[in-house]
């Protein structure tokens, strides 16, 4: 029998959580029932916890956007489906959704923000079943493993999209070694990229990426723009391959450091891709992409309908989910965001529910 309540995690204002039982709503047409597996801890939660980033529905809710489960209520023919629920859900009838942009749809819902007081730091969630993404073999990956395909691949894979990323093409990825920076280093391999220089300053989970997508890393601690460009002349000249043209950087840290350095490296008919927020301002010559025919590209989330080619990557190895995730019992919520808040995390954290 379907539980009538959820157990839920709520943020009750910036800074408080506290364990609770909400209950269940009333199902529309089209919704089901996700009996959840795990959640990732990102960033965004963080915000929304410490740094007072304002949520469309007010607290109390229960955060938590990165989620995975089985569907155990709603439509029959899906009842004991397992599904990747979106971290951001369209609308599905606007005119960006009609034309492919749903991602940025403006009457887009997202768990743990505006889809009321739910979220995936809980028992169980309810969604709309259009926009799910069913799983299938997924193999000996553990289903908490892929709510991380929620925003952390997906993300980048949307990202890569906008780039128009081809096999042979030259990437840089800003960020390469954090939460989604590691997953957009091995997207970029994984779609072909010939050649992957990632730059991060966490020495050590820099030199990881090397066995994970990139072909080179640079940590450009203490160093200056100049000198970063050096060191990627140097690994040009080795490779043989033109070093100031065609190059498609992932800006991924959100920090003015690193959008100042993706802006230094813009060059030649190249893309820069904002993947990362940060609410400082960086200055930049407009003239220098008239002057270089270059571009800059934002990107925000990625469309339910292309969650099925991300999870496709995941499951066949092209990325990576296993030694980049940690799961721990969804009781551990409070220790978790504050690890998180510090930067003590070595890998992003799925919380499963241990109500």
């Amino acid at each position: 029998m379907l539980s009538t309540h959820i157990d839920t995690w709520q943020m009750t204002e910036p800074g408080k959580l506290l364990r609770t039982k909400i209950a269940m709503p009333a199902l529309r047409p089209g919704e089901v029932v996700v009996k959840i597996a795990g959640c990732g801890v990102c960033h965004t939660d963080l915000s929304y916890f410490y740094m007072g980033v304002p949520t469309v529905q007010k607290p109390p809710l229960s955060l938590g956007h990165e989620i995975s489960g089985v569907i155990v209520g709603g439509r029959e023919d899906l009842i004991g489906k397992e599904v990747v629920v979106p971290a951001v859900i369209p609308c599905g009838d606007c005119e960006l959704c009609r034309t492919g942009r749903g991602n940025r749809c403006l009457a887009q819902k997202m768990p743990g923000n505006s889809m009321g007081i739910y979220g995936g730091f809980s028992s169980h969630i309810v969604a709309d079943a259009r926009f799910l993404c069913l799983v299938g073999n997924r193999g000996a990956t553990p289903l908490e493993h892929l709510s991380v395909v929620a925003d952390a691949v997906t993300t980048p894979y949307q990202a890569a999209k906008r780039a128009d990323l081809k096999a042979g093409d030259r990437v840089i990825v800003i960020g390469a070694a954090g939460g989604v920076g590691s997953f957009m280093t091995q997207t970029a391999k994984g779609m072909g990229a010939a050649a992957v220089i990632g730059i991060d300053i966490n020495e050590e989970k820099l030199r990881t990426m090397t066995g994970f997508g990139a072909d080179f890393v640079i940590n450009p601690k203490g160093k200056s723009a100049k000198d970063v460009k050096e060191l990627i002349k140097g690994f040009c000249k080795d490779r043989g391959i033109p070093a100031n043209t065609n190059w498609k950087i992932f800006e991924v840290t959100g920090s003015k450091p690193g959008q100042e350095l993706a802006l230094a490296l813009l060059s030649f008919v190249g893309k820069l891709i904002v993947v990362g927020y940060g609410t400082e301002e960086t200055s930049y010559m407009l003239s220098k992409l008239m002057a270089f025919d270059a571009e800059i590209i934002g990107t925000w989330g990625c469309p339910p309908e292309r969650y099925a080619e991300v999870l496709a990557m995941c499951l066949d190895g092209r990325i990576q989910l296993g030694p980049f995730v940690e799961t721990r019992p969804m009781s551990r919520i409070a220790e978790t965001f504050e690890q998180a808040h510090d930067g003590a995390l070595n890998k992003r954290v799925i919380l499963t529910p241990d109500f």
